[in-house]
């Protein structure tokens, strides 16, 4: 009851989210959203309650990646309440139905969009826009005690912050500073437990030294090219520059040409326009659009996070790897992108006014992935973060789709086991609907490594039953 008083306070303050354009059903659970202010800065959330029991389940924090890409990625494709579907004639609104799979189902989730400047969060001091990651993850906990002062009803609740991506950064950035919030005392007191990362950018040596092998093992590149880039580039190749290593690497892109990076089993999307006049081909062949077909009742889209791509921008302090460059290359040569269902939805005036976003005039269009912001990766390597939130009690859960070539599970698998802990879950599968669904192994200090099989760089947009599996089984505290 009081939970629901709160709740009803909250929406007299004008954030309760009564109908959604294109969904003509009832909603699950109450939807909240709108903006909180941060200086200047205004940055915009979604909140989907709890479908189980808002009063105990966990509040969840959500952040896509990028950086410069908006949570709604993950609203619209991956986890959240709503299936959407492709409008009917083409360029009308889409129709959304319910997604037994949402992550709602199961706590209640905030979908923020950060850094300012992304999707519909802004600010009117552009200068804002330059930002980094220290900065963001100290914007980002000012946001979270404004927002519990204004959903008090919620403090008591388990908090977890999660993410994909960049926010491999975002996420223990973010948990750090709010650890330290709780210690120097600031309020309220903010009830946090852990976090999850999925397909993490970490560390530049382990993920650039994770590319080649990963190719190489999912039988993309041929052991005489393996052999050759290991022989010119050395074991350590992330950083590597000599003119030989570069004309080795470049055999593996032109062999990796034409796939999609963000799940090697998926199709790329094609615009039609683009293949005429290519031998009279205007569509893929049926063999391989089947590939990699998920449980996801609605079509699967592709993106491409473009612009935004991990360390876009040269660290003030750090170094630029050679991977991001080698994979741009390859995602050049084949552009997997669509996000037209999102992109037409969120940028229609009756959503915008249905979710208190400001209208294109104030807060600009919305896209999947921003080039408004000028983004700085000065934090360095992530590894010394999770070392530090672990040892600290904090849990921590890593997943990694096996099928993803962007942040592949073999850099993610080397540096969760280079932290030194003991193994206490060794190497074995987990199951999902009886099948087994992935591997994982259990570390000290409540740090597990999780695989999810046939899944790609955005885990519950490819495998949306098994991440909602493993996603309530890791916050219930049972055994994945």
């Amino acid at each position: 009851m009081l939970l629901g008083f709160a709740l009803i306070e909250a929406a007299q303050n004008g954030s309760l989210v009564t109908h959604l354009p294109g969904f003509n059903g009832v909603f699950p659970s109450k939807h909240y959203s709108g903006y909180v202010s941060v200086g200047q800065k205004n940055l915009f959330y979604y909140l989907v309650v709890s479908e189980r029991n808002a009063g105990k389940d966990p509040v969840v924090l959500w952040l896509n990646g990028g950086p410069g890409c908006s949570s709604f990625d993950g609203f619209v494709y991956e986890h959240g309440p709503f299936n959407f579907e492709k409008g009917n004639p083409k360029g009308s609104l889409p129709t959304l139905h319910l997604n037994p799979y949402s992550w709602s189902k199961v706590s209640n989730i905030i979908y923020l969009d950060s850094p300012v400047g992304v999707g519909f969060s802004y600010s009117r001091n552009t200068s804002t826009y330059t930002t980094g990651d220290i900065q963001t993850a100290a914007d980002t906990h000012d946001f979270l005690l404004k927002w519990f002062d204004l959903y008090p009803e919620f403090v008591s609740n388990p908090f977890y912050i999660a993410g994909e991506s960049y926010a491999g950064i975002y996420v223990p950035t973010l948990a750090s500073q709010v650890v330290k919030g709780i210690k120097d005392g600031a309020k309220p007191k903010i009830n946090f437990k852990g976090y999850m990362v999925g397909n993490g950018v970490t560390d530049p040596v382990f993920d650039g030294n994770s590319f080649v092998p990963f190719v190489h093992g999912m039988a993309l590149i041929s052991d005489d090219i393996f052999e050759a880039v290991i022989a010119a580039c050395g074991a350590d190749f992330s950083n590597s520059s000599t003119a030989a290593c570069a004309e080795k690497l470049s055999y593996v892109y032109v062999a990796l040409a034409g796939l999609n990076i963000y799940d090697i089993l998926e199709p790329c999307y094609h615009d039609p326009t683009s293949l005429q006049g290519s031998k009279g081909n205007t569509s893929l062949p049926n063999s391989f659009r089947q590939l990699g077909v998920t449980s996801r009742p609605l079509a699967v889209r592709t993106r491409m996070f473009g612009r935004a791509w991990p360390f876009r921008e040269p660290a003030k302090d750090g170094i630029v790897p050679l991977w991001p460059q080698l994979a741009q290359n390859i995602e050049n040569s084949v552009p997997c992108i669509n996000d037209e269902v999102a992109t037409r939805w969120l940028n229609d005036a009756a959503v915008r006014k249905a979710i208190h976003a400001e209208t294109e005039n104030v807060a600009g269009p919305w896209v999947l992935c921003t080039d408004r912001i000028r983004y700085y990766h000065d934090a360095g390597s992530m590894i010394p973060y999770h070392k530090n939130l672990t040892t600290e009690g904090y849990r921590a859960l890593i997943y990694s789709g096996d099928h993803d070539m962007c942040v592949p599970y073999t850099g993610t698998q080397a540096w969760t086991k280079s932290i030194g802990y003991k193994t206490v879950s060794p190497w074995r599968s987990w199951t999902s609907n009886d099948q087994v669904s992935g591997y994982l192994q259990g570390y000290d200090h409540d740090l597990t490594f999780l695989t999810i099989k046939g899944a790609g760089h955005t885990v519950p947009e490819y495998k949306p039953l098994e991440a909602l599996d493993f996603y309530r089984r890791w916050l219930d505290k049972e055994p994945i």
